[in-house]
C-alpha cells in the first residue's frame, strides 16, 4: 500500500504537489517571482501545503568542507616538531605548551594525551606555558576552539615516537631486540621482569632517532584519554597557590594604574597637576601614554607608578587632565543602532503566494568581563648611557609571538632582546588576542626607569577594554508548498578589531595597514574570512544568504567567545521556532525533518526524550529548544524558563532546568566537556537574559559587576543535565565555543513561550537600575571594618 506522505521523486515527471508546483521548480520559483501583493487567502494556503522533504541548502555551506579550525590546523602542523616533550632524568615528563591556558581546562587535556601515550600516570605529567617563540610562527595563537583538534592530530603521535625511543634506549641497555619490550608507569618492562625507569633512560633516548611512521594507541587501549579527571592545577587555584600575572613577584616591579579619558579613544592634551600628584604619599611617577603603536595604537591615558595600588588608585582620581575627543564622543546604542540599521539593504518583495517569518533584532555591546582584568608587567633595561637594551615581559597573551615582534619594533631591539612570559590568566573568551597591557606597561616602564605593574581596575576594564560590538540583525525565511525556500540574514555591526591576525607579524601587518585604522581593508579581510569559517547553517532552508556589514565605527572591539556564530546562530534558532508555529508544527518535529546533518539530528533527538520535550508548563513558565553546530561538534539544547520576573518587570526570567547533549567526536576528559558547556550555559544565561552594556556619550555606562549583571549563582538553574553521546567514530571536534549558540536559542524561545512575546531586543532585561559612576574617574575605594 503506498504512504500518501512519500516525498516523489525529483525528476520531471514526479507528482505535482498542492497548488500545481513541481519540487524541482519550487526553488527557483521562490527567488525570481516577486510580486507586490498576494491575496491573504491564496498566500496561507500556498505557503502551508506541501509534504515534500526539505529543499537543499544553496549554496552548499562550506564550513561543513573546510573551517577555521582546518586552517588552524594545517599551518600548525609543520612546527609541531619544535614543540617541547621531554623526560627528565627525574622521570618526569614535561610538556611546554605553546597556547594560553585561561581556564578551559587545555592544559589538562594535552597533558592526558601525552600521559596516554606514555603510560604514566597524569600526575607524573607537568604543563608548562611556553614563552613566545617566533619560530613557530603560526602555532601559538590560542583561539576558534582550536587547541584540542590541532594537537590530538599531533601530541599523541609525538608522545609515542618518545615512548618508541625509550623502548628503544632499553633494548640498546640490555642488549637485546625491542620485541617484547613494553611501557608502563614511568618504566620499561621485559619480558623476564626487568626494568628500567624513563628517567634512566632518557640520555639515551635523547640520542637515537625519532621513529618514523608511528602510530598511537587503539582508542580500545585507552587508559587515560577518555576517563573523568580534575584539572592538573584545579587544587593549586583552589589554595592560592597558582599565580597569575599580578601574583608575579619581579624585583623592583612597580603597582601601576591609569587615568583614562571619559570617552572611548580620547587623546590626552595636558597633565595640569603633575606636581601636585607627584608629591602624594607613595606616588613614583606620572607619566602621559605615548600615542603611537605599529600594528594597533597604544591606548590612551595617563599612568601613575607608586609603592602600592591603593596609591596609584588614589593619586589617578587626583589627577586633573584637559582631553581631547573620542572617536564616538557624541554615540549612544540608539545611535548607533540607527546607523547599523540603515546600512542594512532592505529585503526584495518575496515570491508570489509566499508567506515569510521575518525579524528585527538588536544586540547590546558585551564586556568579555574576565574574572582577571587586563594587566602586565613589563621591565624595560638600559645600559649605563641610558640606552634601552632589552625588555622582559610578563602576561596572559592569545598571541605572544605578535607581541614580542611588535615590543621588539617599538623598543627598536632585535627579536632576541625581548622576553615575553606566558602567563595562565583568568579568563579570555578572545580579550587576550590583543596586547594592550602589554604596550602600556612597556611605555612606562620605558618612560620611568622601572619594571611597572600595570593593573586595569574593573570599570576601567569594562568601559575602556575591548568586548564585542553592538549588532544589528535583520533576517527572512520564505516559505513555500510548507517548505523553506530561501533564508536571508544580514547582520550589521561595528568593524571588529583583526589587526591580530593570525598571530604573528606577516599577517598582523597586512590586516594592520595602516595601524592608526581600524576600518582597513586588511581588517576587513580577516574578519569576513573568521565569519565564512566559522559560522554555518545546520537546516536545509533552500537558497541561504548570510552576509555580515562592519561599520566604520572606531571603539575598543575585538573577538568574543562564539564571535558571530553566537548572535547569527541566535536569530535563526529564533525564527526556526517562528516558522514551526507558522506551520502549525511541532519545533523539534520541524528541525528534524530539516537539518541537513545526521549528528545534529541525534543529539536533538537525544535531549529532547531527555528533557521531557513537550510537557505542559505552568503559566509563566515555557520550555525553548535549539540545536548548533560548530567546529565539527554537534549540541542540542533544553531549558525551562519562568518568566514571571519578567512578565511583572520586576527582573530577569530566570532559567530553572538544563538538558544539554553534545556529540564531540572523540571525547578526551568528559568533566571537562561538560565544564566548558556548563560554562557556555552561564555565558548564555548573562547575554541572552540580563548583561550588556549601555553606552551614553561615547562611555559604556557600566563599570563593575554590580553594575554589568552577569549572571550570579542564583540566576543559574539547579537542574542541569549534560549528556555526551558515545562518539560513533568521528574525528574530534572543538568544544569551547559550541555551546554558545545553541543554549542561546533555546533560552529565547523557552522566554517567548514564558511570557507571550517575541525575543528581538538583547538582553531581554536591561535597565539602567544603578548609579554610574563619573566618566573618566575610578571609583572610591571601599574600605570594610574588620569586625572586632
Amino acid at each position: 500500500m503506498s504512504d500518501p506522505t512519500a516525498r516523489p521523486d525529483d525528476t520531471g515527471d514526479a507528482a505535482t504537489p498542492a497548488g500545481g508546483l513541481r519540487r524541482r521548480s519550487l526553488l527557483a520559483y521562490a527567488v525570481s517571482a516577486p510580486v507586490a501583493t498576494v491575496a491573504a487567502g491564496f498566500g496561507t494556503n500556498l505557503a502551508l501545503t506541501g509534504t515534500a522533504a526539505a529543499l537543499p541548502l544553496t549554496p552548499p555551506d562550506t564550513v561543513d568542507y573546510y573551517d577555521l579550525g582546518d586552517a588552524v590546523l594545517q599551518t600548525s602542523l609543520p612546527t609541531m616538531p619544535l614543540v617541547r616533550l621531554s623526560v627528565g632524568t627525574d622521570g618526569r615528563v614535561k610538556l611546554e605548551l605553546p597556547r594560553l591556558e585561561s581556564g578551559q581546562g587545555f592544559d589538562t587535556a594535552a597533558g592526558m594525551m601525552v600521559a596516554e601515550e606514555l603510560s604514566v600516570a597524569l600526575s607524573q605529567v607537568d604543563v608548562t606555558l611556553s614563552d613566545a617563540r617566533p619560530e613557530l610562527v603560526f602555532n601559538q595563537l590560542t583561539g576558534g576552539s582550536t587547541n584540542v583538534r590541532v594537537f590530538d592530530a599531533s601530541l599523541p603521535v609525538m608522545a609515542a615516537a618518545l615512548r618508541l625511543r625509550l623502548i628503544a634506549a632499553a633494548a640498546k641497555t640490555w642488549g637485546i631486540s625491542t620485541s617484547g619490550l613494553v611501557a608502563r608507569g614511568g618504566m620499561v618492562v621485559d619480558t623476564l621482569g626487568r626494568t628500567l625507569s624513563y628517567g634512566s633512560l632518557t640520555a639515551l633516548a635523547a640520542a637515537l632517532p625519532i621513529p618514523s611512521g608511528v602510530l598511537p594507541k587503539p582508542v580500545s587501549q585507552n587508559t587515560v584519554v577518555g576517563q573523568r579527571l580534575g584539572r592538573i592545577d584545579a587544587r593549586a587555584i583552589v589554595t592560592g597557590q597558582k599565580k597569575f600575572t599580578m601574583d608575579l613577584a619581579v624585583p623592583g616591579a612597580k603597582p601601576a594604574m591609569v587615568r583614562r579619558p571619559p570617552t572611548i579613544l580620547g587623546t590626552v592634551v595636558s597633565i595640569n597637576n603633575r606636581a601636585a600628584v607627584l608629591a602624594m604619599p607613595g606616588v613614583l611617577a606620572v607619566v602621559a601614554l605615548p600615542a603611537g603603536g605599529n600594528i594597533t595604537p597604544t591606548p590612551p591615558g595617563v599612568a601613575v607608578m607608586a609603592e602600592t595600588f591603593g596609591q596609584a588608585w588614589t593619586a589617578v582620581n587626583a589627577l586633573d587632565v584637559t582631553w581631547g575627543k573620542g572617536t564616538i564622543d557624541a554615540e549612544s546604542n540608539a545611535t548607533i543602532h540607527s546607523k547599523l540599521k540603515a546600512s542594512v539593504l532592505p529585503f526584495a518583495l518575496p515570491p508570489l503566494g509566499a508567506l515569510t517569518v521575518e525579524g528585527e533584532f538588536e544586540m547590546a555591546p558585551l564586556s568579555h568581563a574576565p574574572m582577571e582584568t587586563d594587566c602586565a608587567i613589563a621591565d624595560v633595561r638600559r645600559d649605563a648611557s641610558g640606552v634601552v637594551t632589552g625588555c622582559e615581559i610578563w602576561a596572559g597573551l592569545q598571541s605572544p609571538i605578535i607581541t614580542q615582534q611588535d615590543m621588539a619594533a617599538t623598543l627598536g631591539l632585535p627579536l632576541s632582546a625581548v622576553k615575553v612570559h606566558v602567563i595562565s590568566s583568568g579568563g579570555s573568551f578572545g580579550r587576550r588576542l590583543f596586547w594592550d597591557p602589554v604596550q602600556q606597561a612597556v611605555q612606562i616602564s620605558k618612560l620611568t626607569g622601572r619594571p611597572a605593574k600595570l593593573m586595569y581596575h574593573r570599570a576601567d576594564d569594562m568601559r575602556h577594554g575591548r568586548g564585542r560590538p553592538q549588532q544589528y540583525h535583520r533576517a527572512r525565511a520564505t516559505l513555500l508548498l510548507g517548505q523553506v525556500t530561501a533564508f536571508e540574514h544580514r547582520i550589521a555591526s561595528p568593524r571588529m578589531d583583526t589587526r591580530h591576525g593570525f598571530g604573528e607579524a606577516l599577517t598582523a601587518v597586512a590586516a594592520s595597514a595602516p595601524a592608526t585604522v581600524q576600518q582597513s581593508l586588511g581588517n576587513l579581510a580577516v574578519e569576513e574570512a573568521l565569519f565564512k569559517t566559522m559560522v554555518s547553517a545546520p537546516y536545509n532552508f533552500g537558497v541561504n544568504t548570510r552576509t555580515l556589514q562592519p561599520a566604520p565605527i572606531a571603539m575598543n572591539t575585538g573577538s568574543y567567545r562564539s564571535v558571530h556564530i553566537q548572535p547569527t546562530r541566535l536569530v535563526e534558532e529564533i525564527l526556526v521556532d517562528e516558522m514551526a508555529a507558522r506551520l502549525g508544527q511541532d519545533a523539534v518535529a520541524f528541525r528534524l525533518a530539516n537539518l541537513r546533518q545526521a549528528r545534529a539530528k541525534a543529539v536533538l533527538q537525544t535531549v529532547a526524550a531527555a528533557a521531557g520535550w513537550g510537557k505542559v508548563m505552568p503559566k509563566g513558565f515555557g520550555q525553548g529548544i535549539a540545536v548548533h553546530q560548530e567546529t565539527r561538534s554537534y549540541i542540542a539544547v533544553c531549558v525551562e524558563v519562568d518568566g514571571r520576573a519578567q512578565i511583572a518587570g520586576t527582573g530577569p526570567a530566570l532559567v530553572t532546568r538544563a538538558t544539554i547533549a553534545i556529540d564531540v567526536g572523540k571525547a578526551i576528559n568528559p568533566s571537562g566537556i561538560e565544564a566548558q558547556v556548563e560554562g557556555a550555559l552561564a555565558e548564555s544565561i548573562s547575554i541572552v537574559l540580563m548583561a550588556g552594556l549601555h553606552v551614553r556619550n561615547g562611555l559604556p555606562l557600566e563599570g563593575s559587576y554590580s553594575q554589568y549583571r552577569y549572571g550570579r549563582n542564583k540566576h543559574y538553574p539547579r537542574n542541569v543535565n549534560v549528556i555526551i553521546t558515545p562518539n560513533q567514530g568521528n574525528a574530534i571536534g572543538g568544544l569551547g565555543e559550541v555551546g554558545m549558540a545553541a543554549c542561546s536559542g533555546a533560552i529565547a524561545n523557552a522566554w517567548a513561550r514564558a511570557t507571550g512575546q517575541k525575543p528581538r531586543k538583547f538582553p531581554l532585561y536591561f535597565p539602567v537600575d544603578f548609579t554610574p559612576f563619573p566618566p573618566g574617574k575610578l571609583p572610591d575605594p571601599v574600605i570594610n571594618p574588620i569586625p572586632v
